[in-house]
């Protein structure tokens, strides 16, 4: 007997830290610890080449943004027009920084074409700046904080809208 009850404890909490670990991952606003942002890439693919000081230069000590997408991802192409709107607005401009991560070279740069992103843009071309931002899926964007350091993760498409609302809590904040 008390053996089953140990298996049963051992079903249930595994099937809880499973529904914790599922649920977790998908959620598509979190807000983070506020840990040091990594470094961007070194690659540039399209527009200015920006590191993460110049990004925070260029925001002028407000909260800004990182976006990590790829060619071949189809919520990141939901995403592009809307990036690229906010990119030019009062709110974004200077405020916008893309990374390209795991993805061919000749696609990235047709994406970027296609949508006419005028914002910076490097590649992440083997996903090591991706793995030390710890990205689960794409798009996803960071909000960084003037003192480079990330305070909220958005999953999936942002719209104008959204990627405003999230500079300004992180701004309030």
């Amino acid at each position: 007997m008390p053996r089953r009850r140990l298996l049963g404890w051992t079903v249930v909490t595994g099937s809880a830290v499973a529904v914790l670990v599922i649920f977790g991952l998908t959620s598509d606003h979190a807000t983070t610890g506020a840990r040091a942002a990594p470094a961007l890439p070194r690659e540039n693919l399209a527009g200015p080449a920006i590191t993460l000081p110049g990004l925070l230069a260029s925001a002028r000590g407000r909260p800004a943004l990182i976006v990590f997408w790829a060619s071949w991802c189809g919520p990141c192409v939901t995403e592009a027009p809307a990036v690229e709107r906010f990119s030019v607005s009062p709110a974004g401009r200077g405020r916008v920084v893309g990374v390209d991560w795991s993805d061919g070279l000749e696609g990235a740069r047709s994406f970027v074409r296609r949508f006419s992103w005028t914002f910076p843009n490097m590649r992440d071309a083997e996903g090591t700046v991706g793995s030390a931002y710890r990205i689960t899926g794409l798009p996803t964007t960071f909000v960084i904080d003037g003192r480079g350091r990330i305070r909220t993760l958005l999953r999936g498409p942002q719209s104008e809208a959204s990627l405003a609302h999230a500079l300004d809590a992180v701004e309030r904040a």
